[in-house]
């Protein structure tokens, strides 16, 4: 084998190496539906707040809900000081395409994959490459 090859092969070898990092930890399904919404908007390029990530988290615990009753539900959990504030949320989330509007029906956008109910056990495989 020459210089070369042997070199070569060594830097295979060295390449294939990565840091794997395990973490395993049970949480509510409140906590659980927020790391997905998070997970997605940061894959995405999609920048929410704390307050927006508030409401998509309840938003998603709903299959479709009227507007206004969802609004007035969030402003009752103190999550928008008022009823307006989450219908401005809302349509800064649907203009993200988080939420999708179908008259005075919200709903969470389904391309999302948002999982809700039963157990939830989420398995994510990152690489991260320089």
């Amino acid at each position: 084998m020459s210089y070369s090859t042997r070199g070569d092969l060594y830097n295979s070898i060295i390449m294939a190496i990565v840091n794997k990092v395990e973490k395993r930890v049970k949480i509510n399904r409140d906590n659980v539906i927020k790391f997905q919404i998070i997970t997605y908007c940061f894959m995405n390029d999609i920048q929410i707040s704390a307050s927006d990530l508030n409401c998509l988290t309840e938003l998603a615990k709903e299959e479709s809900i009227d507007l206004t009753n969802f609004c007035e539900n969030i402003s009752g959990q103190l999550i928008f000081k008022s009823p307006q504030s989450c219908r401005n949320a809302i349509q800064k989330a649907k203009r993200k395409d988080l939420v999708i509007k179908d008259g005075k029906k919200v709903m969470l956008n389904p391309t999302m994959k948002i999982q809700t109910t039963g157990d939830i056990f989420l398995d994510f495989k990152i690489l991260g490459v320089d």
